[in-house]
């Protein structure tokens, strides 16, 4: 099979692009030729506001080099990641006006909320869920705390959700947690076209020691990560060892943490190598965060390590932590409970050790990248039989086949 992958790479690589190359890379090893076609959100600066903007509803360029990529590779499927704001909701169009069908991952709440995040002044927020037309998010500036940028993003969603792109031209959708999945039909998306695949990791290594009686923060330091919820939660636990790994607007608040306790240790960098040892002798992974989440990557990478995850019993952390199986819930927003569930922890050894192997069998039977294979084998499959199905394929055919009986 020939997979045409298509992703808008972010400014600040994350979870998302790592995704992105874990899937190619899988794709390859199990004999697949996978072509890319990428783009880089370091061209937004060369673009005036109107080209942004207009780029960002319907780009003439993406939907042209696709369409040309299309004709001269002949891809079986096209798998989109991430296409905004230079790729846009034309390539959808253009890679199915060629014949192929389009899968999108939804590794995020893009298509239901501007910000992608459901995540407003500290809090939940669900305005746009049901509204065709994404007025508060302009109101409020939601993307990239601008108005006009709030504005170009729920044009895009309102112009294609009339248009019926998201509905008639993609051909299945991914979703990395099942609560992505269950917002998504509550958002009016079709259940029968979203399939849940989670995140993987390509390479198994294997259970870590677990003995470093240490806590660990790996991610983004920034508000929707509950970092204000951490730093609360540790000055009740000045003598309770934490390790954080991160950047983010919130990292001064981490240095401050690391300032006042010696206990806490703050790296705004490791190597790769070091970034897996400290894992996998961390005793357990803490994610207090304040929104939804996707579908964070490193609870994969914590889970194959078996380090349990402490994280927020909402949205998708809420769905892939068993609370006493693989990790412990904690309530959302509270540092109180965030310290008392610690505190249990770091007293309770045996907890920790059966939390430990919970989150390893996890890994094993949920996350290994044949597992992940096999179910991203079956969406292709399932997404070939729903664009056969589609009016615009059996009218291609149909003119096809009207044109070799005329001949």
């Amino acid at each position: 099979m020939k997979i045409l992958q298509c992703h808008n790479l972010y400014q600040l690589a994350g979870g998302e692009d790592s995704v992105v190359n874990d899937e190619r890379e899988l794709l390859e090893s199990q004999g697949h030729e996978v072509v890319q076609y990428t783009l880089h959100n370091d061209a937004v600066e060369d673009l005036s506001r109107v080209r942004l903007a207009a780029g960002t509803i319907w780009s003439r360029k993406s939907a042209r080099e696709l369409r040309e990529l299309c004709r001269r590779e002949k891809p079986d499927i096209a798998h989109f990641h991430n296409t905004l704001p230079l790729m846009s909701p034309s390539s959808y169009h253009a890679v199915r006006a060629e014949g192929v069908p389009a899968v999108q991952t939804l590794h995020n709440y893009r298509l239901l909320c501007p910000k992608a995040t459901f995540f407003r002044d500290n809090q939940i927020c669900e305005k746009c869920l049901d509204k065709k037309v994404k007025w508060p998010a302009i109101q409020h500036g939601c993307y990239r705390d601008s108005r006009s940028a709030s504005a170009a993003v729920a044009a895009m969603l309102t112009i294609h959700g009339t248009m019926g792109t998201y509905e008639n031209q993609i051909d299945a959708y991914i979703a990395c947690s099942t609560f992505t999945r269950d917002k998504m039909i509550e958002g009016g998306y079709p259940a029968d076209r979203i399939h849940y695949k989670p995140n993987f990791l390509a390479a198994d290594p294997g259970m870590g020691s677990g003995n470093g009686g240490y806590a660990m923060y790996l991610g983004r330091l920034s508000p929707e990560k509950g970092i204000e919820v951490l730093v609360k939660a540790w000055d009740q636990l000045p003598n309770v060892p934490l390790r954080v790994v991160g950047k983010g607007p919130l990292q001064a608040q981490i240095e401050s943490l690391n300032d006042r306790h010696d206990a806490v240790t703050y790296y705004d960098w490791v190597s790769f190598p070091q970034l897996g040892q400290l894992l996998g002798d961390a005793m357990f992974l803490v994610l207090p965060s304040m929104n939804y989440e996707g579908f964070p990557r490193v609870i994969v990478e914590a889970f194959a390590h078996g380090v349990p995850v402490v994280a927020s019993n909402i949205g998708a952390m809420g769905r892939v932590i068993e609370d006493g199986a693989n990790g412990r819930h904690v309530n959302y927003g509270d540092a109180d409970d965030l310290a008392r569930v610690i505190r249990e922890l770091m007293d309770d050894p045996e907890q920790v050790q059966r939390l430990r192997q919970g989150a390893r069998e996890s890994y094993e039977q949920f996350y290994t990248a044949e597992t992940n294979y096999q179910t991203m084998m079956s969406i292709y499959r399932k997404a070939s039989e729903q664009f056969k199905q589609s009016p615009q394929h059996q009218a291609k055919t149909a003119a096809s086949g009207q044109t070799q009986a005329v001949v």
